[in-house]
């Protein structure tokens, strides 16, 4: 009884080894993986901004148009994200995103609200929801909506797209 006892340990034994040996380069690969994975889930860091041209934030209640545009003359894909700040004045009064509505024309002509943040004083669209990979020579054209609600609103309009 001893010795079928002894004989199913080491044919299990010898099992076990073997199912390690042959998981070792996949186990061993899997940290790895998940480590890409996680990294692909992570948003990218913009690289560089580039500043479009910048207007006053027109505080009469009325929708105002902005227009983003941007083309990629690089020889390679690019990835971009286009992004408002409206910034207040150092001395303040300060903005919220109460203050003003902030609009995106859809690709079907309609406008669909796009929600701001705000950080000291500056408020601003978010980049990871607007990034776009643009191919070599394609232009990207967004038009954003600006209806300032509150009539002591005082501020600039400074568009710009981020380079990943």
């Amino acid at each position: 009884m001893n010795s079928i006892r002894l004989k199913v340990a080491l044919v299990a034994g010898a099992v076990a080894l073997a199912g390690l040996a042959v998981a070792g380069p996949a186990a061993a690969a899997t940290p790895a993986r998940a480590a890409a994975a996680v990294q692909d889930q992570q948003p990218a860091v913009p690289v560089d901004f580039v500043d479009l041209a910048a207007t006053p934030l027109v505080a009469d209640g009325a929708p105002h148009d902005v227009t983003v545009t941007y083309r990629n003359d690089t020889p390679s894909d690019r990835t971009v994200a286009p992004q408002l700040l409206v910034e207040s004045p150092d001395a303040g009064p300060f903005l919220t995103p109460e203050d003003l509505v902030v609009e995106q024309r859809t690709a079907h002509g309609c406008w669909r609200p796009v929600p701001t943040a705000s950080q000291t004083g500056t408020l601003f669209t978010d980049l990871t929801t607007a990034q776009r990979t643009l191919h070599p020579g394609e232009k990207l054209t967004q038009v954003y909506r600006i209806t300032v609600v509150d009539a002591d609103a005082q501020g600039t309009v400074q568009p710009r797209i981020a380079l990943y």
